[in-house]
């Protein structure tokens, strides 16, 4: 592997450097220093620490149980939303428990200001701007990283979060430019140094929409959709929503607006050929959705405002690399948008990903051990989905220095589990986002639940605090006592209780039955059972989220139930390890191609060899033969 030129040395006390101030970065900054290790964060821009290039809201569908698990981990992103939040609402609030999601509007300054204060007075967390234009390598070992100006800061780990940064081209229309963001500049050498010492890249693109000034939008014109009052608050760290609510609105598109895209396609980087990246799927440009669905007469956009302290408002749902005139033809057919003036244009970034296939579940390299890498240099879109992978390598990052085991999450217990499986396994050919539908398991993996299923790990590898932890303890005592008592408390309602949990559409009620069976009715909530229910209790009131979750847990329990069962008949294929270094071509009945593929992910289990594409049944029932002939003393590792 190739290294800089003896570099001008800098040491510290950090032992980990996170290259870039992105939400990744953050993240992976922050746990590492949360973890007990002096790390130093390397960003371009210290004033873009924690920015919201895109969208100015954090949740949404998948993406709040990532936040939800950051945040049972210990991690900042709900606290920072919570702290910038104006405008929040439920996502599916009439379907089941499983995909219900929260999503904030936030104001973006106010958001970027709280990561940034987070980080600046965080122990054992130092910050310096600085330009890093490589690895800082000796032989085939990682010493740290190198500046464009010829500084080598030196360090045991390093974790890169570069975002849309690595050799990126910025499009508008026809013109494009250099630059991982419009207004910065873009990352060059450290992309050319990864592919040199063998490490495969992808070409990724994602755009961005125009910003209007809010003054020169009539607001009459367009249709007010109001945030819950009172907000509900993402965290369960944070003292709640800080900020006053504002209202987003809703416009939409229509026959001039699509006859102006459909005359100036020739213009578009992505339909003339210039951008070769692969973009979003589920977040398709305006070109794309009037192309793709051209049986659709109109199309949603909403008008967020960016926050408190600015006139901008947010064209959701027009990202676009359309040039400058077809933007103003575009956003001025828009109702209560004839007359706007657009701040700042929509744009196109095209940049390098690296194949996660080459990484581990630590998300560390494998080729390049102590290099851990996340966000969307993995080839995620997306804030959130960015700083759940901060987060996974800040954790590991710290497991290493350490010297203890890695900390891994499995599919079944949690989205960051999901999410990296996924990547390492599958890779992402298309920058990858996160849904509920991509986790079985979805149902045990609700936002009410994320802190019972995550945050005794985030105290164990000593990610959580002690106000975080104490606070845990205390709901996890108040829904145990509940728990015990909904399945003691046997009653019999009168008839005229009976009659009105019939008419609720239940069946008649015979004998007595506890608490937790009334639950079980689908049309019984907590409010029936309230009368019922006791004044004194040894670890304090239920809140609101404790309710839910009891009556989540009642209602649902069977179903679960269900599914664990399901889950230890398929546990042992998922938990048969492979070893390190396993030879795949040596294993009978593999087929060249099905060889080629394991070879590439090297999966850690016989269940993740199964969800690698195009590695059929034959295939993984001739693994685990092989592996449990190994297992048990009867042949020697291929």
């Amino acid at each position: 592997m190739a290294a800089h030129d003896d570099p001008v040395a800098l040491t510290g006390p950090w032992r980990a450097i996170v290259v870039g101030g992105g939400h990744a970065g953050c993240e992976a900054a922050l746990c590492l220093a949360r973890c007990g290790i002096e790390t130093l964060l390397l960003t371009q821009n210290v004033d873009r620490i924690g920015w919201m290039s895109c969208n100015p809201s954090i949740g949404g569908i998948g993406k709040s149980h990532l936040v939800a698990e950051i945040d049972a981990l210990g991690g900042l992103m709900a606290q920072a939303a919570d702290a910038a939040s104006v405008h929040s609402k439920w996502l599916n609030s009439s379907r089941g428990v499983a995909v219900r999601a929260l999503r904030a509007q936030c104001d973006k300054l106010a958001y970027a200001t709280a990561v940034r204060r987070a980080a600046e007075v965080a122990p054992r967390l130092s910050i310096k701007q600085a330009d890093v234009r490589g690895l800082w390598l000796d032989g085939e070992r990682l010493r740290g990283v190198v500046t464009t100006n010829g500084l080598g800061f030196a360090a045991e780990a390093v974790v890169l979060t570069t975002g849309t940064f690595l050799d990126a081209v910025l499009h508008t229309g026809l013109r494009k430019e250099a630059g991982g963001r419009m207004g910065d500049t873009a990352s060059h050498g450290l992309g050319e140094q990864l592919r040199a010492v063998g490490v495969a890249t992808l070409r990724h693109k994602t755009g961005t929409c125009p910003r209007v000034a809010g003054r020169t939008i009539d607001w009459t014109a367009v249709q007010a959709d109001p945030g819950l009052d009172p907000p509900p608050q993402m965290s369960r760290n944070s003292p709640g929503v800080a900020l006053p609510q504002m209202p987003c609105h809703v416009t939409w598109t229509n026959a001039s607006t699509h006859a102006a895209i459909r005359a100036n396609l020739d213009r578009s980087p992505m339909y003339s050929g210039v951008i070769a990246g692969t973009g979003p799927r589920y977040c398709p440009s305006i070109e794309d959705k009037v192309v793709r669905f051209a049986h659709h007469d109109k199309h949603y956009l909403f008008l967020e405002r960016e926050g408190w302290q600015t006139d901008e408002v947010y064209v959701s749902g027009l990202s676009t690399s359309l040039p400058a005139d077809v933007q103003v033809e575009m956003v001025r057919s828009l109702p209560g948008l004839q007359r706007a003036e657009i701040v700042r244009f929509g744009y196109a970034v095209e940049y390098d990903a690296v194949d996660a296939r080459q990484l581990g579940r630590d998300l560390q390299l494998r080729a390049l051990p102590g290099l851990y890498l996340a966000g969307q240099i993995n080839g995620t879109s997306g804030y959130e989905e960015a700083a759940a992978q901060g987060l996974v390598a800040g954790l590991n990052a710290a497991a290493r220095l350490r010297r203890q085991s890695p900390v891994l999450f499995d599919r079944a217990h949690s989205y960051l589990g999901v999410m990296v499986d996924d990547l390492v396994t599958q890779g992402a050919e298309e920058p990858y986002r996160m849904f509920t539908s991509r986790a079985e398991h979805r149902l045990e993996l609700r936002w009410s639940n994320a802190d019972l299923r995550l945050t005794p790990l985030g105290r164990e590898v000593g990610a959580v605090g002690d106000g975080q932890w104490r606070r845990f303890v205390q709901r996890r005592e108040r829904l145990d006592e509940a728990r015990d008592r909904l399945n003691q408390i046997a009653v019999r309602p009168s008839r005229a209780e009976m009659a009105a949990i019939e008419a609720l559409g239940c069946g008649a009620l015979s004998t007595p039955a506890t608490l937790a069976q009334l639950l079980c009715r689908p049309a019984v909530g907590w409010s029936q059972i309230e009368p019922w229910w006791p004044s004194d209790t040894a670890h304090g009131p239920l809140d609101d989220d404790d309710r839910e979750e009891l009556v989540t847990e009642a209602r649902y329990g069977g179903y679960v139930e269900r599914e664990r069962r399901r889950q230890a008949r398929t546990g042992r294929m998922e938990l048969l390890p492979i070893p390190p270094g396993f030879d795949f071509s040596q294993v009978g009945g593999l087929s060249a191609e099905v060889v080629h593929k394991l070879a590439l992910v090297q999966p850690e289990t016989l269940g993740q060899a199964a969800r690698v594409p195009g590695v059929t049944p034959a295939a993984v029932q001739a693994l685990g033969f092989a592996l449990r002939k190994y297992e048990q003393g009867s042949a020697r590792p291929p």
